[in-house]
């Protein structure tokens, strides 16, 4: 199984935090979110992961060659940003002859079993499978809706008036034949471009009590690493 691990993102609002340091490069505890995704999807069988790079990209691309173990790193630099569903399909080789894949935005942070996420992709037989979260402000998410057997019916990306609090926590199982969904031109982006096209033809399953933060702001950093060291201590 193969992965992407998106993490070419400016990291604007962690500003200037990101100035000198790639957002997926930022320590909580003694690992970097890089390192967390990486051994994450090591965990639970991922070969080959491909990170996409953009800003401050070559501290990514030495951190990555100074790591040791699975899995194997391939390090794609974007000298334009192709958005997170435009990564995909610039890459489809990768994951040429797969039957199916994984895609996480890096700067969510995140204890939730990704081994729950491969078998209820592999049993449900959709074409994706999405991971979800009860957002605490449903106006800055992807918000989802859900049927009662699990298809999604529903999305919109950042809504002004949310039909609910269920929101898409950026980490996802993905059936190759997704990547001729994504058009030129690109830049295109998962959630504004893509989900919606999979609306009736995803499924979707909760993190439950899984931790989850999207490390996007000063203030969301400082909690994720207050958060996360007191989680793994219990």
């Amino acid at each position: 199984m193969k992965a992407f691990l998106l993490a070419a993102g400016l990291g604007t609002r962690l500003r200037p935090i990101t100035d000198s340091t790639p957002k997926c490069l930022l320590r909580i505890g003694s690992r970097t979110l890089l390192d967390i995704w990486l051994d994450a999807l090591a965990g639970v069988g991922v070969r080959e992961v491909l990170v996409n790079t953009h800003h401050l990209a070559p501290l990514v691309r030495s951190h990555v060659a100074a790591r040791s173990g699975a899995p194997l790193v391939r390090v794609v630099h974007e000298p334009r940003l192709l958005g997170s569903a435009g990564t995909l399909v610039a890459n489809r080789e990768f994951v040429s002859g797969e039957d199916m894949f994984l895609a996480v935005n890096a700067d969510n942070l995140t204890d939730f079993d990704l081994e729950t996420l491969v078998d209820a992709h592999r049993a449900g037989g959709a074409i994706a499978t999405l991971t979800l979260f009860h957002a605490p402000d449903p106006t800055r998410c992807g918000i989802v809706e859900v049927g009662p057997d699990g298809t999604v019916t529903g999305f919109v990306e950042k809504p002004t008036a949310p039909p609910g609090d269920l929101a898409n926590a950026g980490v996802y199982a993905f059936a190759p034949g997704v990547l001729d969904l994504i058009e030129d031109p690109l830049p295109k982006d998962i959630g504004y471009d893509l989900l919606p096209r999979l609306v009736g033809r995803a499924r979707a399953i909760s993190l439950d009590d899984a931790y989850f933060i999207d490390i996007g702001t000063p203030a969301a950093l400082a909690r994720a690493r207050d958060e996360w060291q007191g989680r793994r201590a219990s």
